[in-house]
């Protein structure tokens, strides 16, 4: 059966970017059995040898950049510094990727009386991928590449909105020359997604919305053999508190809202501040702020700080979610709506103001901010922690006993001090609790979910253990 083709649409300019067919089902389960069957001459082969192959891989991504970058920007609109960075970080997992195996899931052996313990790491089987749009390069990336140190074999559908990035990394990997059926990519949508689901895979690594993991567990129920990694998203807080540089604070602000378009799991959602004139001082300095912020095409001069939402749908759905807020009672501080001239998919910041209002526990994914105002800290910190979500969490304040109390109090998986939010380490887990996760992080923890411990008592003969054994007759 040929499925029909789809396009990737740049928001920025409207331009079809990419066009091709969906893989159907069977074209799917193709790609399974590939993966299937070239698993076990992959997770048998000396570990250097992956290690090689994942190092071609990297040269090529190098050799790649600006390329990739910029077919980033035309999929997503991001501005180009930021997905320059975005290529300098899928290079960067390789080495971390490495690293992160030895410490995570390495092999280790402890003499005994009896011969030896040793602990190994065993891959899981195939692994299937699916990435998001924000970052549709690195994200992606960030599963897969551990997946193959690890000896999994990976079935890769990109996400719809950017299947250009998608087809970029697969001709990577061909050029790395790694072995026919070890890495796999599918093109498609939602339905493309349910096949690889419906494959017989081993492990899903998902990055993506809070809802969309929430169906993948109901339908793992009751494959428990199915290993789900699953880094979604948040409505996450930033508390502001005795802080008295209202100036550096709004930037702090800015940079954990905004970046991205707000297109990051882990923005800051939430602006929590002292009720009366500091919190005031606050809000007006992210207000002005914001005004500075240029927003434009990709390859506009001068640079802009960040460009569109990933489609005008995006947009249109965004602002209503905003709408349905300020009908609910939120004041309007900085009104969203559109930029210039520009396509739909341009959307201005907005704030708005939520104190006393019951607005929906949900992550509206889009350069918006919610203040709501407290009149103590206590009262701050239990606002944080009132959200199904957990991903991420920022406390601005002069105050390092603020801190302390903020660090054992949150619940948040990436908690900053005097940081965005939006802060995150390659060699440190990334990941949250509740709707953000299932406690399994990626980047630094990534080594953990893509192969299972095995324990072993070994000896090196066969030998009589009747001394060991109690209760036996003479």
């Amino acid at each position: 059966m040929t499925m029909p083709p789809f396009k990737s649409i740049d928001p920025a300019t409207g331009e079809t970017v990419w066009e091709g067919p969906a893989a159907s089902p069977a074209e799917v389960q193709a790609a399974a059995d590939r993966a299937r069957a070239a698993f076990p001459d992959w997770a048998d082969r000396p570990r250097q040898d992956r290690i090689d192959a994942v190092k071609r891989y990297q040269a090529v991504l190098r050799d790649r950049a600006p390329r990739m970058a910029e077919a980033i920007s035309r999929e997503t609109g991001k501005a180009l510094w930021e997905t320059t960075a975005e290529l300098g970080a899928m290079a960067g997992k390789v080495d971390i990727s490495i690293r992160a195996y030895d410490e995570r899931t390495g092999e280790r052996t402890a003499e005994t009386g009896f011969g030896h313990a040793t602990l190994r790491h065993r891959p899981h089987g195939v692994a299937a991928v699916l990435g998001p749009f924000n970052f549709p390069g690195h994200l992606p990336n960030g599963h897969i590449v551990p997946a193959l140190l690890a000896g999994d074999t990976v079935v890769f559908k990109p996400s719809e909105e950017t299947p250009l990035i998608g087809q970029l990394m697969a001709e990577a990997f061909v050029e790395a020359d790694l072995p026919t059926g070890v890495i796999n990519v599918v093109q498609g949508g939602r339905d493309t997604g349910a096949a690889l689901l419906d494959s017989g895979i081993d492990a899903l690594m998902f990055t993506g919305s809070g809802a969309a993991g929430a169906h993948f567990r109901r339908k793992f129920a009751d494959d428990p053999h199915v290993i789900l990694a699953l880094e979604l998203g948040g409505n996450n807080p930033l508390v502001v508190w005795d802080a008295a540089d209202a100036e550096a604070v709004a930037g702090i602000v800015v940079q954990s809202a905004f970046v991205t378009t707000g297109q990051r799991c882990s923005c800051a959602r939430r602006l929590i501040v002292p009720e009366g004139p500091q919190g005031d001082a606050i809000v007006e300095a992210v207000a002005a702020f914001v005004d500075r912020l240029i927003l434009a095409p990709w390859n506009s001069t001068p640079e802009p700080y960040a460009g569109p939402l990933i489609s005008q749908k995006a947009a249109e759905a965004a602002l209503q979610a905003l709408q349905d807020r300020i009908a609910m009672g939120a004041r309007v501080i900085r009104a969203s709506g559109p930029v210039d001239n520009l396509p739909g998919a341009f959307v201005k910041p907005a704030i708005i103001d939520v104190t006393g209002v019951a607005v929906p526990d949900e992550e509206m994914f889009a350069p918006f901010l919610s203040v709501t105002r407290v009149g103590s800290f206590d009262a701050a910190i239990a606002e944080a922690n009132a959200t199904r979500y957990g991903l991420s969490a920022g406390l601005v304040s002069d105050d390092p006993a603020n801190w302390d109390r903020f660090i054992r109090r949150i619940r948040a998986g990436v908690v900053n001090f005097n940081r965005p939010t939006t802060g995150a380490a390659g060699d440190m887990p990334f990941g949250g609790l509740g709707a953000s996760g299932n406690h399994r992080p990626s980047a630094w923890y990534a080594a953990d979910y893509c192969a299972y411990p095995v324990a072993s008592f070994e000896a090196g003969a066969v030998r009589n253990i009747e001394s060991e054994i109690k209760g036996l007759r003479p």
